[in-house]
């Protein structure tokens, strides 16, 4: 892509975080990547932002992985990748269908791993870019019903932290962050069958919101963002409460909230 713009890839970008984020470094002068499985969607948002290169693309699968790391690889000059696509199931993980759950760690693992290594291999030489994962603060503990999402959000999340020490080792001025978000409006709680009915209005954050912080954080340098001060105060306690209370507390929570269904 031959621009004078700084140039971002953003993935998962048809609907819910990843649009937000295009639509905000569109504003602040990036040109842009998208990449989702909707031709349609980010056909659309790339004539909204006044154009944007896309790539449909699944990459939960090979095929697509290959097509978006290949990319990477061909734009050196790439300043920002934000690994944002994801999903969620809802079941138990021995009760649900296994493909779902494969299909997330190839999303959620294999696709962070390969794409940020992609991108490193020209940023680290160049001495400038950042990698922005996005992740979940259910990476900071477990949850019975989701317990693929909550194992490949903590490893993004570990992931992300050993490559900030190591650029750091290296001297490298590249960054890597983990934004760690809430409860978020977008359609991810409609294909996870999360209703929504039964989540507090105040617990609930705009899209925007999550990627200003994020922005915030990454300008500060910041490798952990938790946006939102509720979220902020959860993870500080859920990180020094003892692990036996943690789990106490969750299975309680859990099993009440399933006699109200």
């Amino acid at each position: 892509m031959s621009t004078s713009k700084p140039l971002a890839l953003v993935t998962g970008a048809s609907s819910g975080i990843g649009a937000a984020f295009a639509r905000r470094l569109a504003a602040d002068g990036y040109g842009l990547i998208l990449v989702a499985r909707r031709r349609g969607r980010l056909e659309a948002l790339a004539a909204e932002l006044g154009g944007a290169d896309i790539l449909e693309a699944d990459l939960s699968q090979d095929s697509g992985l290959q097509l978006v790391e290949q990319r990477v690889l061909q734009e050196p000059d790439l300043e920002l990748l934000v690994n944002n696509a994801g999903f969620g199931t809802m079941g138990r993980f021995f009760e649900i269908p296994l493909d779902g759950q494969d299909a997330m760690h190839r999303l959620h693992v294999l696709a962070t791993m390969r794409l940020t290594h992609a991108a490193l291999r020209a940023m680290v030489p160049r001495g400038t870019g950042a990698v922005i994962n996005v992740s979940s603060v259910a990476a900071f503990g477990q949850n019975p019903g989701a317990v693929s999402y909550c194992a490949t959000k903590a490893w993004m999340n570990s992931f992300t932290e050993g490559l900030d020490m190591e650029l750091k080792t290296a001297g490298s001025r590249v960054k890597v962050q983990a934004l760690c978000p809430g409860f978020t409006t977008t359609e991810f709680q409609d294909v996870a069958g999360v209703d929504r009915t039964r989540i507090p209005k105040r617990l609930w954050m705009p899209a925007e919101f999550v990627v200003d912080a994020s922005l915030k954080g990454l300008a500060r340098g910041q490798i952990f963002v938790v946006p939102g001060a509720i979220y902020k105060l959860l993870t500080v306690l859920q990180l020094w409460t003892p692990r036996s209370l943690r789990i106490a507390a969750t299975l309680h929570f859990w099993r009440s909230n399933k006699e109200k269904v």
